[in-house]
């Protein structure tokens, strides 16, 4: 077995999903499958069980994720120690909504690109919601991701801004979205929200403090989705202020004085902690904490 094969079983061993980890890691899923197969081969045991819906782990695949994770994170600690002894090379993932790439990380990348030139840079751009749980299943080095109300014990926090969690609505109210005054009918309203994540935990929480049962239109996956159908008069959502300030939708939104308010996100960059990472994540967390 090979750096590359435990690589392509702990993305799996994250996703649970072969064409999901396929595509990520640039391979086929027939060839993924017979890596896998490889691998128990060797071993002598099944690390996955399989049927037509599922996926799942075995004692034994979870057993050698552990291993798989110590000896990538070694392997990368001495990538790191030779790399030392030249200029800082390697190669960084990050993954962040499409806000947070043109609102947060341009300063840093200019910075890092000019400090470490070697040093390669790949960049997954999708729901923020998915940010931390990329991160704790190792498929990527950094994230751009919302402060959790518990941060898991593994990861590092860097906060970089805060920003408001607000109620958003179209500048021109639909007839089937209902306003009490200012006060929002929430049996007659539409509502849109995230299908999870902190967003949706959040405003679930508002609802059950206030004894409320939304009308849910639609769960979307994004921010940009939800911003997106609320322009369309589709119903009023949530979502954090800076990704609705960073908007091209933006004129067709307006904030609803909504009470209480929401607790604010606190946005940051994530990794895993200091012992267990390698030079030019460390490099790169450097250079944001001094910005």
């Amino acid at each position: 077995m090979n750096i590359r094969d435990l690589k392509l079983f702990k993305h799996l061993s994250g996703t649970l999903h072969f064409g999901q980890s396929s595509r990520a890691c640039h391979v086929t899923p027939s060839a993924l499958t017979r890596i896998i197969q490889r691998l128990e081969d060797d071993l002598g045991e099944r690390l996955f069980l399989r049927d037509n819906r599922s996926v799942r782990l075995t004692p034994a695949g979870e057993s050698f994720r552990s291993y798989a994770d110590d000896v990538i994170q070694r392997y990368e600690m001495l990538q790191g120690e030779l790399s030392r002894e030249r200029v800082l090379g390697g190669e960084i993932s990050l993954y962040c909504s499409v806000t947070a790439a043109y609102s947060i990380l341009p300063v840093i990348f200019q910075k890092f690109r000019f400090v470490y030139p070697e040093v390669n840079i790949t960049l997954e751009t999708g729901d923020a919601a998915l940010a931390l749980t990329k991160l704790q299943n190792r498929e990527v080095d950094i994230t751009v991701a919302a402060l959790p109300d518990v941060l898991p014990e593994r990861v590092e926090f860097l906060k970089i801004v805060e920003t408001p969690l607000v109620f958003i609505g179209p500048t021109s109210f639909p007839e089937r979205t209902r306003y009490q005054g200012r006060e929002i009918d929430w049996q007659k309203t539409p509502l849109i929200i995230a299908e999870f994540g902190l967003s949706r935990d959040r405003t679930d929480s508002w609802f059950r403090e206030k004894d409320i049962v939304p009308n849910v239109y639609a769960q979307v996956a994004g921010n940009e989705a939800i911003i997106a159908m609320v322009a369309l008069g589709c119903g009023v959502g949530v979502v954090p202020e800076l990704v609705l300030e960073k908007s091209p939708l933006k004129e067709q939104i307006e904030i609803l004085a909504v009470r209480p308010e929401l607790k604010p996100f606190s946005i940051g960059i994530c990794s895993i902690k200091k012992k267990m990472r390698p030079p030019q994540v460390d490099a790169f967390w450097e250079i944001a904490a001094s910005i």
